[in-house]
């Protein structure tokens, strides 16, 4: 606690950055967002979707999202829109995909083709606002009814502090931002509160139980008493997403890199920003029982 000025300095600077990048940059929307062409192709033979990825993108095309459906033989192609495409010309598009995929020893076909319009993009952003504005009161509610009102006020704002610095570093870099990323994202909201729910728990029983302490001192220790905890979870928290990132393809590869990213900045700010915001707020342990019972408990002791 004796450096909860410079934490929660240094991290109202990170947030404002990544304020100011989302408003001045904003996202790289993958086509998920955007729309653009989709197109459902089959092969003769089983599809390495990494390299017909490195195909398409070599041959010009933007935003290539490749997968594989059914069997390994067939694999359905996305592509952002080219300047005036619509769905009149995505059959065109759908033949460029073919012809640069195609060769002699695997010959392939065009089983479906199709313009998917930004209009379903737009439905998904709101719809992802949607979800994160009821997770944030799903939270508030929940931690509000558990604790008190000035652990809900740190624990939000410790959330939204985690999440914007996901999306900032996703506006800062230019990475595409998709609906794996939005779910990753989600889950760092998940994460974060959960981290820092352990924290405050250990806060509540060691104010109801360390009287003669200063909240200073009763928050230092209730952040020691939780570290190895804290430290053990999110590092093996880490090594899934991590392997994930690495094994786990270019589809799943931004869900992963938010994941990553929130852990760190998760675990961090359940120490270094959740408690030092109780602090400023100023939490006593009148907050947490009343103050009869406290004056109770007190004439009791010897």
């Amino acid at each position: 606690m004796r450096l909860r000025s410079i934490s929660l300095g240094l991290a109202a600077l990170i947030m404002f950055v990544a304020i100011g990048a989302l408003a001045v940059k904003g996202f790289n929307y993958a086509l998920d967002f955007t729309g653009g062409t989709s197109a459902e192709l089959r092969f003769e033979k089983q599809v390495d979707v990494e390299a017909a990825r490195s195909k398409l993108t070599a041959a010009g095309f933007e935003g290539v999202t490749v997968q594989t459906f059914g069997s390994g033989n067939e694999i359905a192609v996305r592509i952002r829109p080219e300047a005036g495409q619509n769905s009149d010309n995505s059959a065109a598009a759908a033949q460029r995909i073919l012809a640069t995929l195609n060769s002699s020893e695997n010959p392939g076909r065009i089983m479906y083709s199709g313009y998917v319009g930004p209009q379903i993009g737009k439905e998904l952003a709101e719809n992802g606002i949607y979800a994160g504005v009821f997770v944030v009161l799903g939270f508030l509610f929940y931690v509000w009814a558990r604790f008190e009102w000035k652990f809900a006020v740190a624990a939000i704002i410790a959330t939204l502090h985690d999440v914007l610095l996901v999306a900032g570093w996703f506006a800062v870099t230019g990475h595409e931002f998709d609906l794996a990323v939005l779910a990753g994202v989600l889950s760092v909201m998940g994460y974060s509160i959960n981290d820092t729910i352990v924290v405050f728990d250990r806060v509540r029983e060691n104010f109801r139980n360390l009287h003669k302490l200063s909240a200073a001192e009763v928050l230092n220790r209730s952040v020691n008493q939780t570290l190895s905890r804290t430290i053990i979870t999110s590092f093996v928290a880490l090594l899934t997403v991590v392997a994930l990132y690495i094994y786990g393809g270019s589809s799943l590869k931004g869900m992963a890199e938010s994941q990553i990213i929130g852990i760190v900045i998760g675990t961090l700010s359940s120490i270094f920003v959740a408690c030092p915001l109780l602090m400023l707020l100023g939490v006593t342990k009148q907050d947490l029982l009343p103050k009869a019972k406290v004056d109770a408990e007190l004439e009791r002791r010897p």
